[in-house]
């Protein structure tokens, strides 16, 4: 098993790991932070329920005088998602000396820290990868695409605009309060807007859109981590984690250079475009308000324990518990476009 050894940690700044971890994993959960958060009590099972209720019949209903109209009765839907435990840790020896301080404590912390919101972004993502409101940037020989096959085109405005045309028809809502970037599962509020996802490929490609303000430019309003700009009303957040298909779309077409693993069909990017409770996200709530959904850990080495009767090892790691699950289809969509070569 592969560990780390002498000096490489110091005992008396081991607490010092938990804090550290927590700061690093949360400002990089950029798509988690969109959902609609559920923690799941302690001691109350792997499965959580979110209940939403459908809209009432709006179309008029006159009133006859002194007649009592019939009541509605509100309909709801149940969707249902069971979460998963997920963790990692690295060793050390007990050959450890406090005589100075050892700065690779924070090293550890990041490396864990950044492992951490990866994967738990990892997660969310695949959940939302199975949304059915799909659009797609391509065209050939004058037809439009309608699968991921047949994309070779960047992102357009006028993709943006089909897109939020869409989600407007259905009634959805701009995001309103976005999770905190901070050891919990609070929120805040954010002007309403709708927020799209990409990968940081494609800022280039978001930039040239007609109308990009960058983030420079807000004035009052506060960016979000991974934030580079807005375009009519859509506010666009940066990831690594959103991972192209590679050579999966359409051959380019004339005029258009786009990126390609191989150099013959364009490699294929996703965008998630967000309204209001179009996915929720499940944290663990521990018992103590305020916990934070990811668990650091630390077993200092010279403390005898069970299959280390000498107290010759000790680990630092985190785990958690999550899940993802999309509550309403038609309050999001997917973009899957090709991205300018540069």
């Amino acid at each position: 098993m592969p560990m780390t050894t002498t000096g490489d940690i110091s005992y008396r700044t081991a607490g010092y790991f938990s804090k550290e971890l927590l700061k690093r994993a949360q400002p990089l959960l950029v798509v988690s932070r969109l959902g609609t958060p559920k923690p799941l009590p302690k001691n109350a099972g792997k499965t959580i329920k979110f209940r939403g209720y459908l809209h009432l019949p709006n179309q008029p209903k006159p009133l006859t005088e002194g007649v009592t109209p019939a009541a509605s009765k509100p309909e709801f839907r149940d969707v249902e998602a069971m979460i998963n435990q997920y963790g990692d840790y690295v060793e050390l020896t007990d050959v450890i000396t406090d005589t100075h301080e050892d700065p690779l404590i924070a090293e550890f912390s990041d490396i864990l820290g950044e492992q951490s919101a990866i994967m738990l972004e990892r997660i969310t993502i695949g959940a939302l990868q199975a949304g059915t409101n799909v659009h797609y940037s391509g065209e050939t020989g004058g037809v439009l695409a309608t699968s991921r096959a047949g994309v070779n085109l960047p992102l357009s405005l006028s993709v943006q605009r089909r897109v939020l045309r869409g989600l407007k028809r259905q009634d959805s809502q701009p995001i309103t309060s976005v999770v905190n970037a901070s050891p919990n599962f609070g929120t805040s509020p954010i002007p309403p807007a709708y927020i799209a996802v990409a990968h940081t490929d494609l800022e280039a490609d978001i930039r040239d859109m007609p109308g990009f303000v960058p983030v420079e430019k807000y004035g009052t309003y506060k960016p979000m981590d991974g934030e580079i700009g807005s375009v009519e009303g859509v506010r666009y957040l940066t990831t690594t984690v959103m991972n192209p298909w590679l050579d999966a779309g359409a051959a380019p077409t004339a005029g258009h250079s786009v990126e390609s693993h191989t150099g013959a069909c364009a490699d294929v990017y996703p965008i998630f475009y967000f309204a209001k409770n179009a996915f929720g996200t499940i944290p663990f709530a521990r018992s103590k308000q305020g916990d934070a959904p990811i668990t650091p850990t630390v077993l200092n080495p010279n403390t005898p324990r069970g299959g280390d009767p000498l107290g010759q090892r000790g680990t630092v790691g985190w785990k958690a518990y999550h899940s993802a699950v999309i509550l309403y289809d038609f309050y999001m969509a997917r973009v899957e476009v090709a991205v300018t070569k540069i």
